[in-house]
């Protein structure tokens, strides 16, 4: 009777750490994803900056007929 009780105990441990582990990795995983698209706004952001720049620059050399 003693071991059947061990062995319940020591399984609900088993499942009760693969659970925390899965929900580790999904928040691994989330946190991945909120990465990966701020690096991605990051990058569209500065595209924007440089072409605002580019374009800025162009304006220049036109109003001066620097073209």
């Amino acid at each position: 009777m003693m071991s059947d009780n061990s062995q319940k105990t020591s399984f609900h441990a088993g499942e009760t750490k693969g659970q925390a582990q899965e929900k580790g990795n999904q928040m691994m995983d989330k946190a991945s994803n909120a990465a990966n698209s701020a690096m991605q706004s990051c990058q569209e952001a500065g595209q924007q900056m440089k072409a605002k720049a580019q374009g800025a620059a162009d304006a220049v050399k036109n109003s001066t007929g620097m073209n």
